[in-house]
C-alpha cells in the first residue's frame, strides 16, 4: 500500500530572513532545522507541500537565487545551495572575510550600484551604524558610514531604480521604531556656481556644522542627532577602470510602529507603479509606505513625502510578539508577514471597482504550525481530525475541509483549543467534544468544545454533530492574569465572538476566537505532570509525574465522568513513570519507568485487595471496576524505558528502552 503526504503543519523560525517568496510565489520557509516549500500561487491552497532535510542546526536565513534555485543557512555555519534536479549544484569558495571589528551584524543587503556593474554592500549591526562596502578589483573596500538611526539597524533592503533617472533607495529599519530612505545615485562636482546658486545652496561644510550645533542640543532631547543631511561621496572603480563617484543623501524618515522594526521589503515595480515599502514591526503591525508628491519651495520644484497607505495586523501592540518578518508574493498583489510563535497571515490585494486606482486588501488563509517540538497527539474519537500539543504552550486541533467552496480533502488548523503559560506535555480525546492534556504543571486540564467549534466543523464539513451537541456556550476568553479559559455565552460574547465567519480561521483569530471552555481541572499529585493516559472505552484518565521517590512514582487513575480518583494510587515504581497504557479491553494498566522495569495491574472489585477480579469486555463496558491491583512486574530492561503498547487483541505488550531495544511480554 502506497502512503503519501496529505497535510504538513509547520512554523517559521524567529528570524527575520528565514524566509523568502520567489517571483513566481514559491516561499521556501526555515522551520527549525528543515526547508519547507509553500506554493503561495496554487489554486488549491493546500499549503505546506514539502519539507527538506539537510542542515544539523537552526535555519536562519533563506534567500532565493533564481527560481529555480535558492540557498539556506544555519545556526552551525552550514550553507546548502539547492537547485530543482536535472541541473548541476554550484561549488563555493572562499574569495574574502570581512572584518566587523566585535560588532555583531545584525543584517546584509547586496545590489549593484546603477549605470555599472559594481556590486554595492550594506552591513549593519549593534553598532546602530550602516556600513557600506563597494567591490573593486574583485575585492570589497570599506566606502562609508551612514548615521542616524540611534538603536541596532535590524533590516535593510535595496529598491533598484525601474528607469533612467530614478535613484538607487536603501531602507534601513531600526530597532528604535524608525525607518530611513537614502538616495544613492551618480554625482559630479559642479564646476562652476552662479552667484545666485551658492546663495541658495548649502555647502557639505555649512551642515557639517548645522548637524553639530544640533548635537548641543543633548541627546536625550527630540531633535538632538535626529536628522543628518550630510551628503557621503564615494569612488568607486568600473569595469574600464576609470572612477565614478556616487553620493549617499538622507531623504526621508518613517514613523509609524510603536515598536521595533523587524524587516522590510521593497513591492516588485514597474516603470509606471507607486513605489511601495512593507516593514513589519514587533507592534503587530505591518504597514505599507509610499510617496505622496507635494509642491516644495526647492530647487526641483516637488519634494516626496512618504506616507502610511495600508495598515495591517492587530491593534494594541506586541501581541504575541509581533511579526519577525514580511515579504511580497504574486508580484506586488501579496503581501505577507509571520509571526513570533511561527504562522503566516496574508493579505491579497483587489482593485476597486468605484474608485481609481484605489486598491482594496483582504486577508486570506496562510500556514502554521506548532513553534516547537509535539509532545502529544490524538485522534477524535470518530476519526474526523487531530489533536496536537507541544512545547509552544499551544494545543491545536487540524481537520480536513470538505466544503464545496473550498475542495475537498485539504487540512487546515481548525482550532487553538488552549493557549497556556506552560509547557504543554500530552493530550487525548475524552469523547468527540472533550479532551484532557497536561502541562509542566501539577494539574491536568479538561476542556469541552464551546458552540462556535461545532458550528464551524459543520459548516466545513469535517463533521456532524446532533441537536443536542449544539446547545453549548459560545465560545471562551482568559481572564487577565489567568490560565484558566472560562466559558463565554451568547449575551456576554464580545464582537469578535458573535461575528466569527463561516471559514477556516486565520492566524490572528486562533488564538483569540477559537478557545474552548476548561471545565475541570484533575488534582491529586505533588509534582509536575509527566505522562497521560485514556482508556480505549474512554472511561479512565491515567495520570503520572515526575518523582525521584517511590512516595510520588505513582499513576493515579480518574472516572471520566466525575474525575474521581479510582481506587488507590498504582505503587511500585522507584522513579518517574514515563508512559502509561490501557489494554484494549480496559482489562489491565501498563506504566513503565525511568526505574528500567515495567509494572501490569488489573482491574478489580475491591479498591484495595485482591477479592473479585472483574475481568472487563466491551460487551459489560458499563461495569465499573473499583481500583486497580499490581499483577505482574519486571526489569527487562537496562536503561530507562520510554514507552510502551499493547496489541490490538490485548494479549500481548511491547516495551521500548533507551537501550535500543523493543521486548514484547506476553
Amino acid at each position: 500500500m502506497a502512503a503519501s503526504t496529505a497535510y504538513i503543519a509547520a512554523s517559521t523560525n524567529r528570524h527575520p530572513q528565514a524566509a523568502d517568496i520567489s517571483h513566481s510565489s514559491l516561499a521556501a520557509i526555515g522551520s527549525s532545522s528543515l526547508v519547507a516549500l509553500w506554493d503561495i500561487s496554487g489554486k488549491t491552497n493546500r499549503g505546506i507541500s514539502e519539507t527538506l532535510p539537510g542542515h544539523e542546526g537552526l535555519v536562519t536565513c533563506v534567500r532565493f537565487i533564481s527560481d529555480a534555485s535558492f540557498a539556506s543557512a544555519d545556526d552551525c555555519g552550514t550553507l546548502i545551495l539547492w537547485r530543482k534536479l536535472g541541473s548541476q549544484a554550484y561549488q563555493f569558495v572562499d574569495e574574502q572575510t570581512i572584518p566587523l571589528h566585535g560588532r555583531y551584524p545584525l543584517t546584509l543587503a547586496l545590489t549593484v550600484l546603477p549605470g555599472s556593474k559594481v556590486l554595492f554592500l550594506a552591513i549593519s549591526g549593534t553598532d546602530s551604524k550602516i556600513h557600506i562596502w563597494a567591490r573593486s578589483d574583485n575585492l570589497f573596500v570599506h566606502a562609508s558610514v551612514l548615521t542616524g538611526h540611534e538603536d541596532w539597524v535590524k533590516t535593510l533592503d535595496f529598491q533598484n531604480p525601474t528607469s533612467q533617472g530614478q535613484p538607487l533607495i536603501l531602507a534601513s529599519g531600526s530597532q528604535n521604531a524608525t525607518i530611513r530612505l537614502w538616495n544613492i545615485e551618480p554625482w559630479s562636482r559642479p564646476s562652476s556656481a552662479t552667484p545666485k546658486d551658492q546663495a541658495d545652496g548649502l555647502s557639505d561644510e555649512l551642515l557639517d556644522a548645522f548637524e553639530a550645533s544640533l548635537g548641543d542640543v543633548g541627546e536625550a532631547e527630540e531633535g538632538g542627532r535626529q536628522i543628518s543631511l550630510k551628503r557621503h561621496i564615494l569612488t568607486v572603480k568600473t569595469d574600464q577602470g576609470s572612477s565614478q563617484q556616487y553620493s549617499i543623501t538622507f531623504d526621508a524618515l518613517l514613523v509609524g510602529h510603536e515598536a521595533g522594526v523587524t524587516s522590510l521589503a521593497w513591492k516588485p515595480s514597474s516603470a509606471d507603479s507607486l513605489p511601495t515599502l512593507l516593514s513589519t514591526s514587533t507592534d503587530s503591525s505591518v504597514i505599507l509606505w509610499s510617496p505622496s508628491t507635494i509642491v516644495a519651495p526647492t530647487k526641483e520644484g516637488s519634494t516626496s513625502i512618504w506616507i502610511n497607505r495600508q495598515r495591517f495586523g492587530d491593534i494594541g501592540g506586541q501581541r504575541l510578539g509581533g511579526f519577525v518578518g514580511g515579504a511580497w508574493a504574486k508580484e506586488g498583489g501579496e503581501a505577507l508577514a509571520w509571526g513570533w510563535s511561527g504562522g503566516w497571515r496574508r493579505w491579497s490585494c483587489a482593485a476597486s471597482s468605484k474608485v481609481a486606482h484605489e486598491e482594496i486588501w483582504t486577508e486570506s488563509g496562510a500556514i502554521g504550525g506548532h513553534k516547537g517540538p509535539v509532545k502529544g497527539l490524538d485522534w477524535s474519537p470518530t476519526g474526523n481530525y487531530i489533536l496536537s500539543a507541544g512545547l509552544d504552550q499551544t494545543t491545536r486541533i487540524h481537520g480536513t475541509a470538505t466544503s464545496p467552496h473550498i475542495g475537498d480533502g485539504i487540512w487546515h488548523e481548525l482550532s487553538r483549543p488552549q493557549v497556556h503559560g506552560y509547557d504543554l506535555l500530552d493530550v487525548a480525546f475524552i469523547d468527540p467534544l472533550r479532551f484532557v492534556s497536561i502541562a509542566d504543571e501539577k494539574v491536568a486540564r479538561v476542556f469541552e468544545a464551546p458552540g462556535n467549534f461545532v458550528d464551524l466543523a459543520e459548516d466545513l464539513g469535517v463533521s456532524k454533530f446532533t441537536e443536542s451537541e449544539h446547545n453549548r456556550p459560545l465560545g471562551a476568553n482568559v481572564p487577565p492574569l489567568g490560565l484558566s479559559n472560562k466559558a463565554v455565552d451568547n449575551a456576554q460574547a464580545p464582537t469578535n465572538l458573535r461575528e466569527t465567519p463561516r471559514r477556516r480561521p486565520y492566524e490572528g483569530e486562533l488564538a483569540s476566537t477559537t478557545l474552548w471552555p476548561e471545565i475541570e481541572k484533575v488534582f491529586g499529585h505533588g509534582y509536575e505532570s509527566m505522562t497521560l493516559a485514556v482508556s480505549p472505552e474512554k472511561r479512565f484518565i491515567a495520570t503520572a509525574c515526575k518523582a525521584t521517590t517511590p512516595e510520588h512514582a505513582v499513576v493515579r487513575v480518574y472516572d471520566t465522568s466525575k474525575y474521581q480518583l479510582v481506587g488507590n494510587p498504582l505503587t511500585g515504581h522507584s522513579l518517574t513513570v514515563t508512559r502509561i497504557s490501557f489494554s484494549p479491553n480496559e482489562k489491565y494498566v501498563l506504566s513503565v519507568s525511568r526505574d528500567r522495569s515495567w509494572r501490569l495491574s488489573q482491574a478489580s472489585q475491591e479498591s484495595g485487595g485482591i477479592i473479585g477480579l472483574l475481568v472487563l469486555s466491551r460487551s459489560v463496558a458499563d461495569v465499573v471496576p473499583l481500583g486497580f491491583i499490581p499483577v505482574a512486574a519486571d526489569k527487562s530492561h537496562g536503561r530507562i524505558i520510554w514507552d510502551c503498547a499493547w496489541a490490538s487483541e490485548g494479549d500481548v505488550f511491547a516495551t521500548a528502552s533507551r537501550d535500543k531495544t523493543v521486548s514484547p511480554s506476553w
